[in-house]
């Protein structure tokens, strides 16, 4: 008898439940994320390297001169940069982020595009990067833009045997308005959009996506002084047309609109700037029966556009 209670004192009693904690272990985590994101990888060693390189770098000049970084913060912004096609370098992504449906569609279209660099950064480090704003975990890095010398529409237009067709904006501070006139130019075959280097919008992410990727075709060029450069243009037997409430011209009455000619379209508010509106050979007026007192810079500009290329059909 006291054999079998050693045998029986030798046998495991019952064993304590691990909760279910085990079998989650045992669960997926995922799709397994880009070799760039993964920490410890030679991709993700060099992926950070080229990324902190391209902060730091300073941006060569071209002839018509570069723009700023810019960063565009916000899981939703992000997603709808990357889906229009706005250029980006980076896309830093937050340590031990939510792994939601913007997150995912963000990675996978970054990967689907190729040369954009993933960057993991702590939430700190994201925060320093925008100043505080709520980026929600992802951040995008804009290259800056490389604008063209005004004198390189006009010559693109010859180069092709074809009349040059060119609008420029005076005053137009708003980028989405950048965005729509340069769609509207690519629209009706016009050879890119002159812009000030002052007070003035330039090709912000918002522009390129008001843009729906015609940015990425059409030319935008920065002058320093608007007016020099109109000049310019009228030495080289350009026709400037401006735009205004009281011009002298109705569009449908000016001939001038079929050959090589620069539109020039102000702000919705003040209109043309005095220096500007006297360098014009014309100043047209858009009919509106409707009694509106303007048009914003884009729906303009696509009127006079359409009129042009009308005549030159």
């Amino acid at each position: 008898m006291a054999a079998n209670n050693r045998r029986m004192s030798g046998k495991k009693g019952a064993q304590v439940g691990s909760g279910g904690q085990r079998r989650k272990g045992l669960e997926g985590r995922g799709p397994t994320p880009p070799a760039e994101m993964r920490k410890g990888h030679k991709k993700n060693r060099i992926a950070n390297a080229k990324a902190k390189q391209a902060v730091r770098r300073p941006a060569p000049r071209g002839r018509g001169g570069k723009g700023t970084s810019e960063m565009v913060v916000g899981r939703n912004p992000v997603v709808e940069a990357l889906r229009e096609g706005v250029p980006a370098v980076t896309l830093y992504v937050q340590q031990f982020i939510d792994n939601d449906e913007r997150v995912r569609e963000a990675l996978q279209l970054v990967a689907d595009r190729g040369g954009v660099h993933l960057m993991e950064a702590p939430r700190p480090e994201l925060d320093r990067m925008t100043n505080g704003l709520n980026h929600q975990g992802l951040v995008l890095q804009v290259p800056p833009y490389e604008y063209a010398h005004p004198e390189d529409l006009a010559n693109a237009a010859y180069d092709d045997g074809e009349d040059p067709l060119i609008v420029a904006l005076d005053g137009v501070t708003d980028p989405r308005n950048l965005g729509a006139v340069v769609r509207s130019v690519s629209a009706f075959g016009g050879h890119g959009v002159l812009v000030p280097e002052r007070r003035a919008a330039g090709m912000t992410a918002g522009a390129w996506k008001t843009s729906a990727g015609t940015a990425a075709r059409t030319p935008v060029a920065r002058a320093t002084n608007l007016t020099r450069a109109l000049e310019a243009y009228k030495k080289q037997g350009i026709v400037v047309v401006g735009l205004a409430a009281d011009g002298e011209h109705e569009i449908g009455d000016l001939e001038a609109l079929g050959g090589p000619v620069a539109i020039v379209v102000g702000s919705e508010g003040k209109g043309l700037s005095r220096l500007v509106g006297e360098t014009c050979d014309f100043r047209v007026r858009i009919p509106m029966p409707g009694g509106a007192e303007s048009l914003n810079a884009g729906v303009a500009a696509g009127i006079v556009l359409y009129e042009a290329a009308r005549r030159r059909g």
